[in-house]
């Protein structure tokens, strides 16, 4: 996405700087309004980047989780062969103590030396039964813990995956929110899209960006009717949405501002000048609440194109509107977590 619209709002503030009338006093109020809505405008830059680390953090912890139940699961496989194997020897054993048992009532008459061979085979046969059980016991003690460990796994599995869904719900939300800015912006400066105008989605937020060409002359602040006429046409759908936030940026090329006699200094006095001329305009005859607006100048700091071709320079010299819904209800879910 463009990022013309924060050079607006610096153009904005430049221009209130370089009004002749204007006291020091107020300039200096000016320039403190304008990094005020800055450093807010870098709280919401954080706040959509905790969002998708808190996303991705997620996203690592399901996985842990998913192979932690793979895990389990083949652990209690392995217990229930091991189980099966116990129960098979303990019938074997039993079944061998009975044909003892039944020898024994044969013989019990008969050679003592062969009943006491058969007495020492029994004894034999009770303590290897005895440790058959002590084994089958211990085995179903381990299956009894490891399941109880799977339900706990997939209850924490099931949370992680609602939490999912949730978070994901809440982005959808959030970009459903920014597009449908983006759509009305869109139908209302459909005739100037793509002929000095872009309009692009970036941040959560949504970026008009005007060519210097549609807005001002070179190296000056007075806009021509054609850019009054599109600034208007975007008055109307702010005036329409008032929880939306509005920055505007004034940017211009590397090219030295030469001031001559006129009332500006240099590119930081024109990207200001230029931001607060197109709030005058965005505010006058709308009922749009100048708390809302920011304006300021980022002269030619924050370019488009780095290059020093004639082509680079027009790209960088662009007043660029930055639109910010109120997200307030959505971070409020995102905090939960």
């Amino acid at each position: 996405m463009n990022k013309s619209i924060f050079f607006v709002l610096g153009s904005i503030v430049l221009v209130i700087s370089s009004v002749s009338c204007v006291s020091g006093k107020k300039f200096s109020s000016l320039q403190d309004t304008s990094k005020q809505f800055m450093n807010e405008r870098d709280a919401f830059k954080a706040d959509n980047i905790g969002l998708e680390m808190k996303n991705r953090e997620l996203e690592a912890k399901l996985a842990t989780l998913e192979k932690e139940t793979a895990t389990v699961k083949q652990d209690i496989i392995t217990a229930l062969s091991a189980r099966d194997k116990a129960v098979e020897d303990f019938n074997k054993i039993s079944a061998k103590y009975n044909e003892l048992l039944n020898a024994q009532e044969g013989l019990i008459k008969g050679n003592v030396k062969e009943t006491q061979k058969l007495i020492t085979e029994l004894q034999a046969a009770q303590e290897n039964l005895q440790k058959k059980e002590d084994l089958l016991r211990q085995l179903e003690q381990t299956l009894d813990s490891k399941k109880a460990s799977l339900d706990e796994l997939t209850f924490e599995l099931e949370k992680r995956n609602a939490r999912m869904v949730e978070l994901e719900n809440i982005l959808d939300a959030q970009k459903k929110i920014v597009q449908d800015l983006k759509n009305k912006v869109s139908e209302a400066l459909l005739g100037f899209e793509n002929n000095g105008l872009t309009i692009t989605m970036k941040n959560s937020k949504v970026y008009v960006s005007l060519d210097e060409k549609l807005l001002f002359k070179s190296a000056s602040w007075d806009i021509d009717a054609n850019g009054k006429n599109a600034l208007k046409k975007l008055a109307g759908v702010l005036e329409k949405n008032p929880d939306i936030q509005i920055t505007i940026e004034g940017h211009t090329d590397n090219v030295p501002y030469n001031p001559g006699s006129g009332q500006l200094k240099d590119n930081w006095d024109l990207s200001v000048k230029r931001a607060t001329t197109v709030v005058r305009v965005l505010l006058e005859g709308s009922k749009i609440d100048a708390r809302r607006l920011t304006a300021s100048g980022r002269s030619e700091y924050l370019p488009i194109d780095d290059g020093s071709t004639p082509d680079a320079r027009q790209k960088n010299r662009r007043t660029e509107i930055i639109l910010t819904p109120d997200l307030t209800e959505l971070y409020k879910l995102i905090d939960k977590y």
